[in-house]
């Protein structure tokens, strides 16, 4: 009886019992976010690219990464996550404005630092938990869709329709949402919302 209930009540709070990693080799940014997040969350804390890989593992549920970092990048650490196999959700962190090389990388949110509100990385730390629960491909529309939106902030219409890798990511967006209609209408994202509506 007891079990079952544990189990129940487990599953209500799946939440505020996840694990975020924080990567960042700014000691004060790293313990800022931390302290942000703790009453809510898990935290680890990471100051180097080689640190992130010693802290990693299965119970990790996000990620908050530093893209440039001394010794082992942020892309590098990314590069690892997905060659163990983790299953866990990665937002960037960077004060490098977004470029067309982000296409390539395979992360879940881009934060552009400074990152001055708990709120932000809060509401992002939610999202990315809420997404995992979604399957592969809604996943996989949810990255591109976020991709193409730090884009689009950054870029300019021209410099966009120039670049062959865009038309790529726009015309996969297309394809996915066509599958995923019957499914986005029912889940409580706004990202989602945001990239179905404006794509009608």
């Amino acid at each position: 009886m007891s079990d079952s209930s544990q189990s129940a009540s487990d599953i209500v709070s799946m939440p505020n019992d996840a694990t975020v990693l924080i990567v960042d080799d700014e000691q004060p940014i790293t313990d800022a976010y931390a302290q942000w997040l703790e009453d809510d969350y898990n935290v680890r804390t990471a100051y180097s690219g080689s640190e992130a890989l010693e802290k990693l593992d299965e119970e990790v549920d996000v990620v908050l990464l530093d893209r440039r970092m001394p010794n082992l990048s942020g892309e590098d650490v990314l590069a690892r996550i997905h060659e163990q196999g983790l299953n866990c959700r990665v937002a960037l962190v960077s004060a490098v404005e977004p470029d067309f090389d982000i296409l390539e990388l395979g992360f879940d949110a881009y934060l552009e630092k400074p990152v001055s509100e708990a709120d932000e990385l809060l509401e992002t730390v939610e999202t990315l938990l809420k997404r995992s629960t979604y399957d592969s491909q809604m996943q996989r529309f949810l990255s591109l869709a976020n991709k193409k939106a730090a884009l689009e902030t950054k870029k300019s219409p021209e410099e966009l329709d120039a670049n062959d890798e865009y038309a790529q990511l726009t015309e996969e967006l297309a394809d996915l949402r066509t599958q995923l209609s019957d499914t986005a209408g029912t889940l409580d994202d706004d990202d989602l919302r945001a990239e179905f509506y404006d794509g009608e």
